[in-house]
């Protein structure tokens, strides 16, 4: 639309008004240190578990977000409220049972946050937080020597998440097998910035997952022919959607290969570019921890579906 200048009456009559009408209100991102995203520690009844909450402006004053509990994707949040350093919203239910929508609530500063949360049968539990570090990634990492973290003979260099669980990971014929679904894996190693590579396969129907520093699952599920999409084979899970579904056919070796720079991500999946350094905003749900700013292992999901791998290898950045 071309611009035009107010005739020299109507400006003089909006100079004389101005004074009398009320100021414009201030941009919610100038007054709110809420916007940001936030890793959070829920204290729950059997321990604590790592949570996540994004909060950013929609406009210029509704506050809007999304927010990871200790299993599932991330969420989104129609509005927070905000009320000096006060918040609260509400967000449906996922995978919890229960009458109640979830009801999240707390106090922030520039660097902390506190709060509590309802579950959906109405119990309260307590969190704290701080803000989530950047990770600001390296456009030229120096990659170190590839290791490989399954030697094709044993459970060697990797544990179980929950030690006083079965172990359903057994080694046969060469392959890593989850046999009896019921326990994640995880390195003894911890990584920062690294490449992964893994062949792997698994039956008709089945879910698994790699987690990158234990805290952002790479979705393995049998996907094949289904539109691309975040919580697909591919995708990391909740955040990042793969540009195609290049996955194959259940019970076919497949290949994938993660990159992760600071947050930055990208993925080839059979030989195809699905994700190019695209960004992590948070952990996903399930992940072993909220400290983004640590190095941490290399979880394989185990306690939901069958899945076998053949080769884990990592390349580190020095």
């Amino acid at each position: 639309m071309r611009k035009t200048t107010l005739p020299f009456a109507a400006a003089a009559l909006a100079a004389l008004i101005a004074p009398i009408l009320p100021a414009r209100t201030a941009p919610v991102r100038a007054t709110s240190p809420l916007i940001g995203h936030w890793d959070l520690v829920v204290h729950g009844k059997d321990g604590d578990y790592p949570s996540w909450l994004g909060v950013d402006l929609s406009g210029t004053k509704t506050l809007v977000g999304a927010f990871v509990s200790r299993g599932g994707s991330a969420r989104p949040i129609a509005e927070v409220h905000v009320e000096a350093d006060r918040f609260n919203f509400t967000i449906p239910k996922q995978w919890e049972q229960g009458p109640k929508d979830i009801t999240v609530e707390g106090q922030f500063s520039s660097d902390k946050i506190t709060g509590r949360v309802q579950d959906p049968y109405g119990a309260w539990t307590s969190f704290t937080g701080e803000r989530a570090p950047e990770l600001p990634a390296n456009s030229k990492p120096k990659w170190g020597k590839p290791v490989e973290l399954f030697n094709g003979k044993d459970l060697s260099g990797w544990k179980t998440r929950r030690p006083a669980a079965p172990n359903g990971w057994i080694v046969q014929d060469g392959v890593l097998i989850n046999k009896t679904p019921g326990n994640d894996l995880l390195t003894d190693r911890k990584f920062r910035d690294f490449k992964v590579h893994a062949e792997f396969r698994y039956p008709e129907g089945s879910n698994s997952g790699i987690y990158l520093r234990g805290r952002y699952e790479a979705q393995i599920e049998d996907d094949y022919g289904f539109p691309a999409e975040s919580h697909y084979l591919g995708g990391i899970y909740g955040f990042v959607s793969p540009r195609i579904n290049a996955a194959k056919k259940a019970g076919e070796w497949q290949s994938i290969d993660i990159t992760l720079v600071g947050r930055e991500v990208s993925i080839t999946l059979n030989g195809e570019a699905v994700v190019t350094r695209q960004v992590i905003p948070g952990i996903t749900g399930g992940a072993l921890d909220s400290r983004e700013g640590e190095p941490g292992p290399l979880l394989l999901q185990g306690d939901h579906g069958t899945v076998e791998f053949r080769r884990v290898t990592v390349t580190p950045a020095e």
